[in-house]
């Protein structure tokens, strides 16, 4: 016996998503990136320090050939157009851009050289690492850092410990 005019019921389709368990998703996906997206900034940031670190070195080294050849180090990074201040021919600005450097307390047995952010770079938002120094004095070198301020601040607004995490060593 057939039975004619009946039909089989069709399943419901169960495959997709409801609109509760896709807003979860996108929330779960908000937090996660809540999350990890500061921590991905401050690796960055940590991450372009090292365009400072060159830059003060090169500094440094370059100070130190000058000093070879004069009575004093060097006052200035550029050369002056007048040529009274003779500088160390060198650019202000770090290799990559992100940071600006100045020369300063030069005399004959030593300077500072400071890096700061470049304006509008995100280096700014560096916390107590904003601004780095290489101290040199009396034939010894210091490491210091500090936070925001400006590039001539004095040297008691920076930490010169030995446990200073701007400066990996």
């Amino acid at each position: 016996m057939s039975r004619v005019g009946t039909q089989t019921p069709v399943p419901l389709a169960t495959g997709g998503f409801t609109l509760i368990e896709a807003m979860i998703a996108v929330a779960v996906v908000a937090l996660l990136a809540a999350v990890a997206l500061p921590a991905f900034q401050d690796a960055i940031r940590k991450s372009r320090r090292s365009d400072a670190y060159q830059a003060l070195s090169a500094v440094q080294q370059a100070q130190e050939r000058w000093r070879g050849n004069h009575a004093a180090y060097a006052a200035s990074l550029t050369n002056a157009a007048d040529d009274e201040t003779p500088g160390l021919g060198m650019t202000a600005a770090s290799p990559k851009g992100h940071y600006t450097l100045s020369v300063g307390n030069a005399g004959a047995t030593g300077y500072a050289v400071t890096a700061v952010p470049a304006e509008g770079s995100s280096q700014a938002k560096d916390g107590n690492c904003q601004r780095l120094r290489i101290r040199a004095a009396g034939g010894n070198l210091s490491y210091g850092s500090a936070g925001a301020g400006a590039a001539d601040a004095a040297d008691a607004d920076f930490d010169w410990s030995a446990s200073n995490r701007c400066w990996a060593r």
